[in-house]
Order: structure tokens, then sequence, then C-alpha cells
């Protein structure tokens, strides 16, 4: 690793896009080292960046508890969860910093919750035997949102970050190969500029909202990532993406998001369905030995805290038996009447009480006296782009992080990890490893007069020309509402080979269709929300074929990617560790072409593959 040394660091500058809790961590990190930095997000105010989504929790291993946790074992446990197939020094230097942002945010005044005796509090979470989870209720990611900003604030007050709010990425612009700066649109007057810098950082977030129906925000997309995948970076592993087991059903054809509640739920919560088939008797009318408990059944030693990716898939085999609960029969019980009991209704209510509060304002029904009724719903993605142990990816200056990278969590995200990883990199990482590259590459003063910005926002303007041309009948939400469904049906919870054959055919026939006869309202040299839409749902009609490939390339069964063709005889994944010990990363041939596979094997020296139980 080279070094720039403080006085140098004023000379560099550094673009980020995002400010959830790995862009703001890392903005604010880089401006308090020196250098000069211009953030960048979509929304009206960094705090609203969709980090404050996260409810459950953040992981470290301080061993409050004394109940035998380590650095170790946090590794071990995320390197398991992952099924073997994250890279194990990444993982490490994960679990060797989140102790560090404990003590970050705790300076910052995140109000973690604190035992009687004053120390900070913690819980369990799915995958892990111990309790390493650190939380604030059940509003974690707000809470740590908020001293990320302040941090943020505080460097903008100094003025060594400038913030653009209401600005979206539309393309990276690269000199000689490198990444120099982006290119973007104001949301409010609709113009187009370019922005220069030394390297640019992406910590844009995950693509979960591909399948349409998420716990994501509505303004979550791919399109950042995307863009820089045009531009030659590499996509890793797409199709591993994580499907949350405690959300809110859907409940029919007009809802445009699902919601979240929160893994924490499953300490104290009892997940279970009737044993009789179609069985629709109020829950609470149902005997305890006409309960399946399935998760206690298959799973005892893990019991309720089962990974997401076991549990999600337990959720829908149960369902498709028929023994599904509330209005579509997609749902299961998650109760708390033995928790209420054995600690008192205060006790829940001090814990989880605005969870508790927002179900029953989205479902009118009290989950203090009828069990919530959950399932499992398209979340988290592990997948992203292809990053170095520096977190750089392989276009020279651009660095990706948190979510938008692939680099920690494997085939399935355990529970409370997303909030570590995203401050591990922004707090902990990155403002250090990308010194690596400055050193190297040296402070250019690149000018947005060059040719190449100049090129690039023309191509911007001509494909902003060309959906606002089409003036067609259907809406773009109309077109990501199809997308959604062909994305869930075929390569959602169980994947198989004909399914996805089928959607390489569907996706396409979509996408033609889609630049046929897409309506765009309105100006494109204004305030335009239909215009922003469209072009996220045009990357998206891109993007899922490459998911799909992704997904038929992989002849195996590991964490939340199930291929129905590979799993053992009760029901397990069956990995295939000679012929898929890799990452996965795609390297973009053009639209509508087959993207080009390259394999980074995954070498283990510390850790033996095993098969992974929770028995």
């Amino acid at each position: 690793m080279k070094l720039v040394n403080p006085a140098n660091k004023r000379k560099y500058h550094v673009i980020v896009v995002g400010t959830g809790l790995a862009g703001a961590s890392a903005a604010a990190s880089l401006a308090e080292l020196g250098y000069n930095v211009k953030a960048f997000c979509f929304q009206d105010s960094a705090r609203r960046a969709h980090s404050i989504g996260a409810q459950g929790g953040i992981n470290a291993a301080k061993n409050y508890q004394n109940d035998g946790d380590s650095i170790w074992r946090l590794f071990y446990d995320t390197i398991k969860g992952g099924d073997f197939r994250s890279r194990e020094g990444n993982v490490y230097r994960l679990a060797q910093v989140a102790n560090n942002i404990i003590d970050q945010c705790v300076a910052q005044g995140v109000p973690f919750a604190r035992e009687y005796g004053g120390m900070l509090d913690n819980r369990s979470f799915g995958g892990a035997q111990v309790s390493r989870t650190f939380y604030a209720r059940g509003q974690t990611g707000q809470q740590l949102l908020l001293g990320a900003y302040s941090a943020l604030i505080r460097q903008i007050g100094r003025g060594q970050v400038k913030m653009f709010p209401r600005t979206e990425m539309q393309d990276l612009v690269l000199i000689n190969g490198h990444a120099k700066g982006i290119v973007v649109r104001d949301l409010v007057t609709g113009k187009i500029e370019s922005h220069a810098a030394d390297a640019v950082v992406l910590a844009t977030g995950g693509y979960g909202r591909v399948f349409n129906l998420s716990t994501m925000g509505l303004g979550c997309n791919v399109t950042a990532v995307y863009r820089a995948y045009k531009r030659g970076a590499l996509f890793a592993n797409p199709c591993f993406t994580q499907i949350h087991p405690t959300c809110i059903p859907y409940s029919g054809e007009f809802q445009s998001k699902l919601t979240l509640m929160s893994e924490s739920l499953r300490n104290d919560g009892r997940i279970w369905v009737p044993k009789k088939k179609g069985d629709q008797r109020p829950p609470n009318r149902i005997p305890e030995d006409e309960r399946d408990y399935y998760l206690e059944r298959k799973y005892p030693s893990f019991g309720n805290l089962a990974p997401r990716d076991i549990s999600s898939r337990s959720a829908k085999e149960v369902c498709d038996e028929g023994r599904g609960v509330g209005p579509t029969g997609y749902g299961v019980y998650l109760d708390f009447a033995d928790a209420i009991k054995r600690l008192g209704k205060h006790i829940i209510e001090q814990r989880y009480g605005n969870l508790f509060e927002m179900y029953h304002l989205i479902t009118d029904e009290d989950p203090y006296e009828v069990p919530m009724r959950i399932y499992p719903a398209s979340h988290y993605t592990m997948g992203g782009l292809w990053v170095d142990y520096n977190l750089m990816s392989n276009i020279p200056g651009l660095h990706v992080i948190g979510e938008a990278n692939f680099s920690d969590h494997g085939a399935n995200r355990l529970g409370a990890s997303a909030l570590m990883q995203g401050l591990a990199d922004g707090y902990f990482i990155l403002p250090y490893t990308i010194s690596d590259y400055f050193a190297r590459a040296g402070a250019q003063n690149i000018s947005t007069d060059r040719a190449e910005f100049r090129a690039a926002e023309n191509e911007v303007e001509d494909r902003i020309k060309k959906i606002m041309a089409v003036n067609g009948r259907q809406t773009a939400e109309s077109f990501h509402k199809r997308l959604g469904t062909i994305m869930w049906e075929y390569s959602g919870m169980a994947r198989n080979e004909t399914g996805l054959k089928k959607a390489l055919e569907l996706i396409p026939a979509l996408r033609e269709e889609f630049w046929k006869d897409v309506k765009v309202l309105g100006e494109a040299e204004d305030m335009n929300q239909t215009l922003e839409r469209a072009g996220r749902v045009a990357d998206f009609l891109e993007f899922a074929e490459i998911f799909a490939y992704d997904a038929l390339n992989r002849e195996e069964s590991c964490g939340a990617h199930f291929r129905e063709e590979y799993q053992t005889e009760d029901g397990e994944a069956r990995r295939d560790d000679k012929r898929f010990a890799y990452v996965a990363a795609w390297e973009y041939k053009g639209v509508g072409i087959k993207p080009e596979l390259h394999k980074e094997p995954l070498d283990f020296e510390n850790v033996e593959l095993a098969t992974r139980s929770y028995k």
C-alpha cells in the first residue's frame, strides 16, 4: 500500500455517488483526511437514503454477553452464512473493523439500546448462536445514518464536501481507461452537466427492485452501477439476491412495495402454520398440538433464527403445500404470545414497539393480540460490481462500496451485516485503500472541457431524447410490474433451467415492447419523475438478462441461489465446490448479447469447506 501525505491529500478530488451509510461515512471520512469531495444523491436530503429502512441492528464481536463471541467467530459465521462463496480476506477484515464501528457510532451519539447497568445491549440474529447485534429499537439504520449524516454535514460546513442533492448519475466518464468523472442530470431543472475528479466512488445500494415488489424504497435502482458496467466494470454474482423471510405479505395488484418486518422479531416471535391444509380458523382458535413450528422442527439448533435463505424457502414450502395463512394463502404466522407471557407486554414494547405500531397501521391487526402474518420478499442484493481487496473495480479509479459491490456476503447475507459492511467500507477501509490508487496515479486536475466529457454528455442526451420520442401508450410502471412478475416467477426464491430459459425469452421481448410503446409525460428540460422512472426501468430491462444468465450458468444451489435441480433428499441446497467455487464476473458485450464470463477462484486457506448445516 502506498500512502499520500496529509499535505498532498488537498490536491486530490473525489466524487462520491450515494449518501447512505456507505456513501455518507466515506464522504465524511475522506474529507476529514483532507481530500476534496463532491457528494451526489437523488433524494432531497442525504438523510433520506434508503439506509433508514434498516431496522434490526448491526453486528460486531464485542462479546459483551460473554457468550463465546470473537472476531474469528464473526468471520466464520459470515463465511458460512454466505455458503462459502465470499473471499476470506475481505470477510476477515470486515470482522476485524466491526468493533471500531460501534465505538465510532457511540462517539457520534447514536442511541444504541443499553442494559440496566448502562452497557450496550445485544440481541441475537439469524445464522449465529451468540448475541452480537447492537440495535436502536427497530430504527437502527435511521439512527446510524443520522450519525454518518452529522459527520457529513460537519465536512460540508468546513467546505471539504460539496453536496449535490436531487442529482442523478447518468454515466461514468473514462479518460485513458481511468474513471475521472460522471455525467449527471439535475432532477429539478433537467440540466445535464459533468463533474470531474481524480477518482469516483459508487455507494448507490442494491438492485432488489428488479423484482418490482421489494422491501426497497421506490427510488432504489440499478442505474449507477449498470451504467458503470456498460463502461467496462465487471458485474459480479448478479443472481445472488436475498429474499427476506419477515415481510408483510403481498395484498393486491395495486401495491407498490412490500414492508419489511425486522428479522430481530424472530428473537421472541415463533413462526408456525397449521398442520392441516386449508385450515382457515383464526390463529388463536388453533390448538397448540395442531400447529407446526416448522423452523424449530427442521432446525432445532437454530430454530426461528435459521438464516434468511433457509427460513424463506421453508416458508415457501409450507405455503406451496397449502398450509399458508391469510387471504392469499401466502403467509405464515409470527407469534409473540409466548414471549408476552414470559416477559410481559412492556418488555416487548420496549424492544419492538415501533415495529408493532407500523404493522398495526398497515394491516389493522394488533400483533399484541393476534400473530403477525409474514411472507418472504425481495430484499438485499449480495451481487454487485466486482472489486479487489482495495474496493476498486477493474476500472482504475472506480471504487465501489457498500451494497453496490459484491465483496463480503457471498451467496447469502446474514442479518445485521449490511450496516456493518456499509460503515466498515465508508469509515475504515476505503479512506485508506484509496490512497494507494492516488499515490500511483497522481493528481491530474482533469477538466470537464475534455472531449470525453462532451461525448458522454451527448450520449446521455441522446438516450433521453430517444425515450421521450417513443410516445407510446403504456407507463414505465406497467413495464416494471411485468418485469417483476417474470423475475419472481422464474428467478425468485426457487429457480430451474426451464424457467430461466423462459425468462431469457420473455425479458428481451418485454424490452423491445418498452422501446416501442412506453409513455413519458412532460418535458426533459424540467422536473420530470416519469422520465426518471422510465430511465431506471430501461436499465432494469437490460440488467435482468444478465441476472438470468448468471443464475442459469451456476448449476448448483448455494445460499439464496436455489436451483431446484440441485438439492439434497431432504430439500437442502447442494453446492458444487469443484465447479463453482468462484466469483462470476460478467463483462458487457452489448444490449441483448450474452456477456462474457470471467472467473475469480475462491481459495479457502483458513476455513474448511463444509456442508452448511443449521440443524
